[in-house]
């Protein structure tokens, strides 16, 4: 009994010099070129103001001709003073009749804040299955719990845009449609695992740039 009341002190004794480290370290700037790990970049060890500073959200993104709309990135591969903190950000252009696919993001939980025009969006829960939408407009915000599929598409007559906040400097994105028919996964298991006939299977595949 006596060495279980002592764990949970022990724990926190060793815990403290790693506490200690966070508290007085400012920032991590990630050092681009040295790998990603699980902990984040390397610190970089010389540092300027503009490694706290990206310019790359104020113009609108490279539309995609697929989708009609671009998801322009502010994670810590451009974007290197987040790196450690648990923050990151994106834009995004939506044109009419544009479409941002249900995804996911793995290593961040989302919000979208509004500012151009009128963008329908939505999560579906893992439990339940549960499907939340709303119709956004110039202002309002909306959060995308992480990893828990979402979407969000051009519901107005005007492009819109939106910025997003993330929880964590490096998100993580899958869009579904690409995870499954944008790769070489042969097109017979893609259908026994989609109930999707195989002419349909096919299709997308072609559309998307799949083989197999």
């Amino acid at each position: 009994m006596a060495k279980m009341v002592l764990l949970p002190v022990l724990l926190s004794f060793l815990l403290l010099p790693f506490a200690s480290l966070a508290l007085t370290q400012d920032f991590c700037v990630a050092d681009l070129t040295c790998s990603d790990t699980p902990a984040g970049y390397p610190c970089k060890s010389s540092v300027t103001a503009n490694d706290f500073y990206y310019h790359g959200l104020a113009a609108k993104g490279k539309i995609n001709p697929l989708i009609q709309a671009a998801v322009t990135p502010a994670f810590v591969g451009q974007f290197p003073g987040v790196n450690g903190l648990g923050i990151s950000a994106a834009r995004l252009d939506i044109e009419v009749g544009g479409v941002i696919p249900i995804h996911t993001h793995p290593a961040a939980s989302e919000l979208l804040f509004v500012t151009q025009g009128t963008v329908a969006a939505g999560f579906i829960s893992s439990g339940s299955n549960t499907v939340y939408t709303k119709t956004l407009y110039p202002g309002d915000i909306m959060v995308f719990p992480q990893g828990l599929l979402h979407y969000q598409y051009n519901a107005g007559s005007t492009p819109a845009v939106g910025l997003v906040a993330f929880s964590g400097p490096n998100p993580g994105l899958q869009i579904t449609d690409f995870a499954l028919f944008a790769n070489n996964l042969p097109s017979s298991v893609v259908e026994k695992v989609t109930f999707l006939d195989d002419a349909t299977v096919k299709k997308l595949k072609s559309v998307l740039g799949g083989s197999g």
